[in-house]
Formats: C-alpha cells, structure tokens, sequence
C-alpha cells in the first residue's frame, strides 16, 4: 500500500508561504532569528517568531480562539483548494485530522492568569480548551465540517512527526480516505523559561553541530498536510520510530533506538543507506543530542549522504519541528531544482572537530542532480524518536 503527501501549507519564522520558505532556507537566511526580552525573566534570547497577519478566527469558533490555531489557519489556507477537492471528493465522514503540537494555546492560560493576578479575574474570551493538546484538530475539523478521526499527538519533540505515522494508520486501516496531518506550536513563556530551566537555551544564535554549540533557539511554525493513497508529487515511503526512555531530557549517548528508528524507515521504504540523498538532521545544537545524532548517522550511513540542520534559520519548533522539516524535505522533492540545491547547516561556527565527518552542507552546494529522496529524523524528551523517508512520485 502506498501513502502520499498531496499538497503542503506552512508558515514559520523563515516565511509565510512554500516558494518564500524554500527561497531562504537554500539561501541560509537566519534573519528570521529575531532577540526578544518578552519571554525569558531578566535575559534577552533569539526566537524564531512567525512574521505575518495571521487569519483571525471569528467569533463563533472563540473557544478555540489562540495563536496556535490562528497559525493553523494560515496554513491551511494555502491547501484549501485540496481540502476542499477531497471534501467532495470522499466526503466529510472520511476525512481526518491528527495534529501534532506540545503547546497548543498554553500562551493564552499565561495570559489569563496574568490578569488574574492583575485584576482577580479572567478575561471573558478565555476558554480552558484554547490551550488543550487536541484544540488543534477539534477545531480544524469543526472550521471544515468534517466527522472522520480528529485528534492530537503530544510527544514533545517529535510530536508531528509521530502524527504521520498515526495519519497513515488511519489509511491503512480504510478508517479514512485522506487525512489533514501534521503539526504546529506557537511561542510562550512557558516552554522558554522550561529549556532555559534545564540550561538548554543558546546564549545567542545556535550553532548546529557547531564546535562551541550551547542551547536551542525556541520558534513557532506550522505545516499541514493532505495525505492519502492517491498519487500524489511525493511518497511517504517509510516510517521508523523507537523509543529508549533512556532519560527524561537527555539523549541515550550510543544512540541505539536512533539508529533502530532510522533503519527501520529504510527497511519500510525499501531503500539502502546509499540510496537516501539528503538526511535534514534534528539537529538541535545542544552539545549532547548534536553528538548522538552525528554518531548514529556516521554508523548507519557508510556512504554518508548530504546532511544538515535547518534549525540554524527556523530555530526549534517544538512540537511543529518533524512536520516543518519534513515540508522542508517535501519542497526540496517538489521545487524546479535540476541541479539538486541543498539546504546548508548554517550555525556561524566551525564544525565540532570531535563529532564524526559527515558531509554537512555548505553555502551553495549541490546535489549536482535532482534530489530524488530525503530522509528527516526527529527526537524528543523521554527517548521519542522518529525518522520518516519522502520519495519524489
């Protein structure tokens, strides 16, 4: 059975469409890296904020009224001639929504609560579900009427990426037709002052893989999907995913579940290490996951394909990071790029000479043909990995 991704929306701090985003990304534009004193008590950090008027939500859906569904909004604006051709298509029994976030609308609680403490009241607007985990998907499937399978997945880090796999399951198992996937996290205090907690905030820009690497840039983003078994531009040809527990915030050193969940992905698509062209890395540029994932690439890749971080220019997304590199991966495939242009690690430091020698993309370098076949991996808290293969149809 063959599962394709049809059509992508996404909005994140490196731009507001698919042709703008790809544009900078290949350029190593970092500008959308911007400091802000608004989300960390007594210290300023880089953030990757998404830059653009968002779609407001109209009153009737207020209760799903936040940043995080507004940010939805505006990428599924981008695939709403897809949506709507499925819709009528299959029919709104047959459609569903996973989502993957690990925020979802946690800044309007913060904000809630800061008026309380002003005022000893909440403001009139807020509703406890703008900030549950499933806001997102209960309120795209209410915006479009649809009555297939509406959920959300919240594995930190790797949250939109284990939505995919979920959003196949629903395939496979004829419980749907098509399924808007995906995943998207919006910027609060809260997640920045918890990695800053744990000293894993960068004290400026981030260096992936970088040799004097210290924390991650917290971002915003969202990527939608539509994925379903009709032929599309490109295949989702295998998913790998594992989990070690080795440790509630650290990365198992030797990267065994790693390397299970990148092997088992090849295994589902079919495809040998040599075969894979491009690998965008999770690449977080804390100094402990940079050297597991090197590792664990370098022992499963021989012949080590082109690799790199994007988190250099978009920063962290949380729980929208796997379904924003993956739509990275997904325009890459899709792009008129004959010479193959791959996006480069850009960190503004040397590359850590301890790590092993992988082939990290430059400025400007090229795959010297079209970039047939990526592969995207994605690790978070507790020892939840997910790598996923995309082949151009």
């Amino acid at each position: 059975m063959k599962f394709y991704l049809n059509d992508l929306g996404i909005v994140s701090a490196v731009g507001n469409s698919k042709a703008e985003i790809l544009k900078r990304i290949l350029a190593g534009d970092r500008t959308g890296l911007t400091l802000t004193e608004q989300l960390l008590t007594g210290r300023s950090v880089y953030v990757g904020a998404v830059n653009a008027k968002l779609p407001h939500i109209d009153k009737i859906y207020s209760v799903y009224d936040c940043r995080n569904n507004q940010l939805l909004l505006a990428a599924l604006e981008q695939i709403k001639a897809t949506v709507a051709a499925a819709i009528c298509r299959f029919g709104i029994h047959r459609i569903g929504v996973v989502i993957g976030t690990s925020t979802s609308g946690l800044n309007n609680t913060e904000l809630a609560w800061a008026d309380v403490v002003n005022t000893g009241k909440k403001p009139e607007q807020f509703h406890y579900k703008q900030q549950q985990l499933g806001a997102g998907a209960d309120f795209l499937a209410y915006y479009l009427g649809l009555k297939g399978p509406a959920f959300a997945v919240s594995t930190a880090c790797s949250s939109s990426g284990r939505a995919f796999a979920s959003a196949r399951r629903l395939l496979a198992l004829d419980m749907c037709d098509a399924v808007i996937v995906g995943g998207a996290d919006s910027l609060c205090r809260y997640t920045v002052q918890g990695f800053s907690a744990l000293e894993s905030v960068s004290a400026g820009l981030c260096k992936p893989f970088g040799r004097h690497r210290d924390g991650i840039n917290i971002a915003e983003a969202a990527a939608l999907f539509v994925m379903s078994k009709e032929s599309g531009p490109v295949q989702l040809s295998g998913i790998g995913s594992s989990s070690d527990a080795y440790h509630f915030s650290a990365p198992a050193p030797e990267g065994e579940a790693v390397m299970q969940a990148m092997n088992m992905a090849l295994q589902e698509a079919g495809k040998t290490p040599d075969t894979i062209d491009y690998i965008n890395m999770h690449g977080t540029a804390t100094p402990l996951n940079d050297a597991m994932e090197s590792r664990s690439v370098f022992a499963v890749f021989s012949d080590v394909p082109a690799v790199s971080s994007t988190k250099g220019m978009t920063g962290h997304a949380l729980g929208a990071a796997a379904a924003m590199e993956l739509g990275i991966c997904w325009l890459l495939l899709v792009a008129d790029n004959p010479s193959g242009e791959l996006p480069p690690n850009v960190n503004g430091d040397e590359l850590d000479p301890s790590l092993p020698a992988l082939d990290y993309v430059k400025q400007g370098q090229y795959l010297g043909r079209k970039i047939n076949t990526c592969q995207s991996n994605s690790f978070a808290f507790g020892g939840n990995n997910i790598s996923i293969i995309v082949t151009r149809s």
